[in-house]
Formats: C-alpha cells, sequence, structure tokens
C-alpha cells in the first residue's frame, strides 16, 4: 500500500548508486514521491530493505540485471529465496546490445526462471529491462506469466509500435523517463500509450538533467513534458499516473488485454 498523501511516482530509480542515498530518500519522503529503488544482485537486496526502513515512499525491488547475468547467475538461488519479502521484482529482463550478446542465452533461462518463481507467487509488479530484446521478452512473459496476477512494466520501452501494441495487447504497463521524452522517435509511441497504463520513472542516476544526475525530485519535469507531448493537462496526467499505481498495487492483477488497440487512438486509455 502506498500513502495516501503520494504525488509522483518514479518507478526505476537505482537509489544505492547515489553518494547521497540517505538524503534521497529523505527527499523522496518530504516530496511525496513514491520510489521503486531496484536493486541489480540479489545480494544487494536486504541492504536496499534495511536503508527503506522508516520511509514510507520508497518501495524495493528485487533484481537480477541481465547485464550481470555473466557475473551473477549463481545468485539465482538466492533471489529465489528472498522473493517472498516483496511485491516488487526488478531490475530484471534481457540485453541483446553487442555488449552483452554472449550471455543472452544464459539470460533467458535466469530471465525465465524468474518469471516461473514470479508467477508461482503471485501478486508481484516488475521492472523489466528490454534492450533489442523487447520480442523476446513478450514471449517469456507469454510462456513464463500464465496465471496472470503479476504486472509486467516496461522500463524504458524503446521497441517498434508493433512491439508496443503486443505488449498493450498482453496487459504490460510502461514507464516513461526524461531520455525516452527527449528521444524524437519516441514521441509518437509516448503519444499513443493508453494513460492508464503509464507510469514514470528516472532510472538514476544513469540519466542525467542539467548536466547531473537525475534524481526522483526531477520527476515533476518529466510529467510536465510527457502531458506537453500527449497534449494533456499535466497534473490530471500526474494524478492518472498515481491512480495507475494504486490500481496496479490493489488490483493483484495486470490490466485486461486490449485485443483491439489502434496506434492512431486518442490518448484518453480507451
Amino acid at each position: 500500500m502506498i500513502p495516501a498523501t503520494s504525488r509522483w511516482v518514479d518507478f526505476h530509480c537505482h537509489l544505492d548508486l547515489y553518494r547521497d542515498h540517505q538524503r534521497l530518500l529523505r527527499q523522496c519522503d518530504e516530496a511525496s514521491i513514491v520510489t521503486l529503488g531496484v536493486t541489480t544482485t540479489p545480494k544487494a537486496f536486504e541492504r536496499n530493505a534495511e536503508m527503506a526502513v522508516g520511509y514510507p515512499y520508497v518501495l524495493v525491488g528485487l533484481g537480477l540485471h541481465p547485464q550481470l547475468v555473466a557475473e551473477r547467475a549463481g545468485e539465482l538461488s538466492l533471489f529465489e529465496k528472498l522473493l517472498h519479502r516483496t511485491q516488487y521484482v526488478g531490475e530484471v529482463g534481457l540485453d541483446a546490445g553487442p555488449r552483452f550478446y554472449a550471455s543472452f542465452q544464459e539470460q533467458r533461462r535466469i530471465f525465465a526462471r524468474i518469471l516461473r518463481a514470479c508467477d508461482e507467487q503471485g501478486s508481484k509488479v516488475l521492472s523489466i529491462h528490454s534492450v533489442r530484446s523487447v520480442s523476446k521478452v513478450l514471449r517469456e512473459l507469454e510462456a513464463n506469466l500464465p496465471s496472470r496476477t503479476c504486472v509486467p512494466v516496461l522500463h524504458w520501452f524503446t521497441g517498434t509500435r508493433s512491439e508496443m501494441a503486443r505488449a498493450i495487447e498482453m496487459g504490460c504497463c510502461f514507464s516513461v523517463n526524461m531520455e525516452m521524452i527527449r528521444s524524437e522517435k519516441m514521441r509518437p509511441i509516448l503519444r499513443a500509450l493508453p494513460s492508464d497504463r503509464l507510469l514514470t520513472e528516472t532510472d538514476g542516476p544513469f540519466v542525467t538533467i542539467d548536466e547531473r544526475a537525475i534524481r526522483p525530485t526531477d520527476v515533476p519535469a518529466t510529467v510536465s513534458l510527457l502531458a506537453e507531448i500527449r497534449a494533456v493537462d499535466s497534473s490530471l496526467l500526474a494524478q492518472q499516473i498515481l491512480e495507475n499505481l494504486r490500481g496496479l498495487l490493489l488490483s493483484n492483477a495486470r490490466p485486461e488485454p486490449r485485443r483491439q488497440f489502434s496506434l492512431f487512438k486518442a490518448q484518453d486509455g480507451t
């Protein structure tokens, strides 16, 4: 459950990678920003969970980043052991970029195991990496999340329009960051995403703003720019994003599929 006074959503941030992470946690609470602190290895989860104690706006995800699979595949059993302790899973997924392609088959094996474990326990919300691998990620979701009680959130989506439409049909949500908004290529997709599938994220500290690492406190600027692209009121969009998160956490199931989705429908969630 998120606090009733929540105002903003940062659904993907590497809080533990900031030097002033304790100050950052305080800022999340002070600004009422519900922030998902994702982890890159299972061994980092417990420290992050301890760090977040006393900060009601900070959620902690259990992750095994695909870029680290070559080094950390042995932590899969620890991931499975810790999974019951959190509703949030991230960062997980696949990365078919040239630097990590050598481990791609192992990434698929690990990702499939993670998804099956989530499906067995149910009611997990997953923040999913999909660099150059959106169609393969969607295939793994179809094969390994049959119960539909878990919610896949595609973090920093960079796929095609057809992949977006397929993800929407499957009930996926999307977390949008400043770098996506800056991309001219992504703007038609950002306009077309249904409003009831949108979340915001920073992916800090890997995204920069004004020549510094972005912070959860920059989410209002992200919402404002996204609202401008979608030609909607920014305060209404902020409220919609917050309601989307509440809905995901309360429903215990991903949104209904949209089998007749059109890429050219208005941005009103219909």
